[in-house]
């Protein structure tokens, strides 16, 4: 489990409740909750939002996909690229048909399928093209998640000032007794802050780090791609290293410099 993701969601729940309660107790919790508010805010929003869905099966797994921000991402570029080398000596070595029985001991689909396809003498542009449209149709079920969040995060606000306001209109239709200006008036806010939390403690960070689990495994199959061309190619593992490290930030080239790199084989 990603433990930053929970500790970041639960803590920013607690630091909310706390500036409510801190100096007037729980008690002050009941003044934070109106039914109708939420009613309004949160049922609004998911309702707007599934409009937008081709279905009601897939704006539940668009909700589902939040999940994704609690799993420890799989992806590591350092390793991708200390795994690439070595195929690449096995290669230079022994020959591309030894890739094969590598390939079929491996868990990750998409390396998989980019060394048998490079085994079986698959064009150079043919085996890029194909990999770059599986890399394409990720990055669109990516979007489509994220998207979905996103839309979320700016409906929620639009919606909690939607209920302020039929608060206000109602507060101001009942202007007579001033009595109960000031307990309308917190009921009408109160819409606008479950929109504000909506975006900015749920909605927000999820598709922030669901683009940034995005964009790293995407970045580790372009490694791969590269790579596999290069091993394809029959380039020198010493050069297929130089090239995959562009990918790297300057500290972690250290890193794989202080691995094992390619041999130079002639």
């Amino acid at each position: 489990m990603d433990i930053a993701s929970l500790v970041g969601l639960l803590m920013a729940a607690v630091l909310v409740v706390y500036g409510i309660v801190a100096k007037d107790g729980f008690g002050a919790m009941m003044g934070f909750l109106d039914k109708q508010s939420a009613l309004i805010t949160f049922g609004g929003a998911f309702m707007g939002i599934m409009v937008t869905q081709s279905s009601i099966p897939v704006f539940i797994q668009r909700l589902k996909s939040i999940s994704l921000i609690f799993k420890v991402q799989a992806v590591n570029e350092l390793e991708t690229i200390q795994t690439v080398i070595k195929l690449s000596n096995v290669a230079r070595k022994d020959g591309l048909l030894q890739l094969e029985e590598m390939a079929n001991g491996m868990d990750d689909a998409f390396m998989k399928k980019g060394l048998l396809l490079i085994v079986d003498g698959t064009d150079p542009e043919l085996v890029r093209s194909i990999l770059e449209t599986e890399l394409s149709s990720i990055e669109e079920r990516h979007k489509a998640n994220i998207g979905f969040w996103e839309a979320l995060a700016a409906a929620g606000p639009a919606w909690g000032m939607i209920g302020t306001l039929i608060g206000l209109i109602n507060m101001l239709g009942k202007l007579q007794d001033m009595a109960t200006v000031g307990p309308n008036m917190a009921i009408a806010l109160i819409t606008t802050l479950y929109g504000s939390l909506l975006a900015n403690w749920i909605c927000t960070p999820v598709a922030n780090k669901l683009k940034d689990n995005d964009g790293a495994e995407l970045k580790q199959k372009e490694i791969l791609v590269e790579g596999l061309l290069s091993i394809q190619a029959g380039e020198n593992p010493r050069v297929i290293e130089e090239k995959l490290k562009s990918f790297l930030a300057p500290n972690r080239r250290e890193e794989l410099n202080a691995g094992e790199g390619g041999e130079d084989i002639g």
